[in-house]
């Protein structure tokens, strides 16, 4: 639709998390926080098969999410099931890293090799307000685990003015001196009970100009298994080198190139992050429907993917947690 490809499909495993991340979970929600029971998440069984048709149908990566997918238990064995269906050629992980040191050569062994790592500051202090909870220290030795492994490591900021700026230079250094890509992803509204201020929003095109006084920001050139990041090659003066990226959903929204849809861990497919019209595919998954039933609803969804969002309409229609609808 719109001349774009659906090639990715974003699982998100489960809803629970073991950060509070102020953005994500926010521990001031109204009501508290509601996770879903156990028996309202897809099962790992209905997992598989509505993967095994998506790549059916053309879709040949996938991303586990949350929550925090390594919460989950028996995610390891799911996963290693998970790559042994023919024409999957690429899984990937995104984790706050909190349990990553314990179960990276697992999920190496599993069939993963790249992971996206959130990691919003690398002072202990403020992670600990950021995520409510004293771990920086665990995350960054699974992330330090995960590239001694052989890794592809992506390190995910969310640039927050006033929260984190002080560190976005920091983070682009840290591209110069370890095989990490850094990637900073505007800050940006999901939910009615979203954190979200506009005097909190930094664009990309101003984190570019920031980064840009350490050297020179060479774009380069993406692959269609990318996803929406735009890519640059940071070079210094004295010969340093590294990757750092930048997701534009509010300021350069990437919609007319979007290529993938998510299952939420509630079982509904969403064909857009920002709008909340959703498919009940576990409704259909355990009413019996068959291959052709399920592929005809994934098809549709497609269909009726946005071409575009607009930010002031879609964050009064987008009432979704973060956490439910995966990262």
């Amino acid at each position: 639709m719109f001349s774009r490809t659906i090639s990715y499909l974003r699982l998100s495993l489960t809803d629970r998390c073991n950060l509070r991340c102020v953005y994500c979970m926010p521990e001031n929600k109204k009501g508290g926080l509601q996770m879903l029971p156990h028996e309202e998440l897809l099962s790992y069984e209905e997992l598989l098969r509505i993967v095994r048709l998506v790549v059916g149908m053309g879709m040949n990566k996938i991303r586990l999410t949350g929550g925090e997918p390594l919460v989950r238990k028996g995610v390891m064995d799911f996963i290693s099931s998970l790559s042994q269906i023919i024409g999957l050629d690429e899984i990937r992980l995104t984790t706050n890293g909190v349990l990553l040191h314990e179960k990276a050569k697992g999920l190496y062994d599993a069939g993963i090799r790249k992971l996206n790592i959130s990691l919003d500051t690398m002072q202990p202090e403020r992670f600990k307000k950021i995520t409510g909870a004293d771990l920086f220290d665990q995350v960054w030795k699974g992330i330090k685990t995960a590239g001694e492994l052989g890794f592809d490591v992506k390190l995910n900021v969310v640039a927050m003015k006033g929260v984190n700026d002080d560190e976005f230079v920091d983070f682009a250094r840290l591209a110069l001196s370890s095989p990490y890509q850094v990637r900073f992803i505007e800050f940006m509204p999901v939910g009615n009970d979203s954190t979200w201020k506009e005097a909190s929003f930094i664009s990309s095109t101003d984190l570019q100009t920031l980064i840009a006084t350490l050297g020179t920001l060479d774009p380069l050139l993406g692959r269609r298994m990318d996803g929406p990041a735009r890519v640059f090659s940071l070079k210094t003066e004295d010969g340093l080198q590294g990757k750092v990226g930048f997701i534009s959903p509010i300021s350069h929204h990437f919609c007319d190139t979007c290529n993938r849809l998510r299952l939420t861990s509630a079982g509904r497919l969403r064909a857009c992050l920002l709008h909340d019209r959703e498919a009940d595919l576990k409704a259909l998954v355990r009413g019996g429907a068959t291959d052709a039933e399920i592929c005809g609803l994934i098809r549709q969804t497609i269909l009726d993917k946005p071409k575009g969002h607009t930010l002031a309409e879609d964050q009064l229609n987008c009432s979704g947690q973060m956490s439910r609808i995966g990262g």
